[in-house]
């Protein structure tokens, strides 16, 4: 009997246009396909269109009234670890993730959480920093092993992201401490 691979989310954050998320973002799935640990899922926030929070029950009850709200509650809920492509903004992370994670709860509870951050000389480590309090409240755990891209404009090439190998391998080591991660995890889901 063959055992499923656990579903990974790759949630890419930045919807401004001319951003370099969606790139990053692209790479960054090829490599997780390549890794061949996970089933790879993936979405761009641009693409999901999520409003502002716009449900009138607090999202731990699960009663969701919008289509959009359910159809993201079950992509959520159906991976077992998830990995944010995201911009460094003013020290933070975007709005747009966090109101994407705000629409859910229990959806999230016991699950990993991987960190492709990017961006100038910092690589996006201060928006992972400030998303640690966030995932903390809802119980994920992230990796140690983040991927953290600087000077990310310089690295991309036609619209497309030029990994080096430091860049990859930090990519393989978050992903193999992901399903670590999963694994020890699961029963508590």
């Amino acid at each position: 009997m063959t055992v499923p691979k656990p579903r990974l989310l790759i949630v890419v954050a930045s919807t401004r246009p001319g951003r370099v998320g969606r790139p990053v973002g692209d790479w960054f799935e090829r490599v997780a396909a390549e890794h061949g640990g996970f089933e790879v899922d993936a979405v761009d926030l641009a693409d999901l269109a999520l409003p502002m929070l716009d449900e009138p029950n607090h999202p731990r009850l699960g009663q969701y009234t919008q289509e959009h709200t359910r159809a993201w509650s079950a992509r959520v809920a159906a991976a077992d670890a998830f990995v944010f492509v995201t911009p460094e903004y003013n020290h933070s992370f975007p709005a747009t993730l966090k109101n994407a994670v705000d629409y859910l709860h229990v959806e999230w509870l016991h699950k990993p959480l991987g960190f492709v951050s990017y961006g100038g000389i910092a690589g996006g480590t201060r928006a992972v920093q400030a998303f640690k309090s966030v995932a903390a409240a809802l119980m994920m755990y992230v990796a140690n092993n983040l991927v953290n891209i600087t000077f990310v404009a310089t690295r991309i090439k036609d619209g497309v992201f030029i990994e080096d190998a430091d860049v990859r391998a930090a990519a393989e080591a978050m992903l193999d401490e992901l399903l670590t991660l999963e694994a020890a995890l699961r029963s508590l889901r």
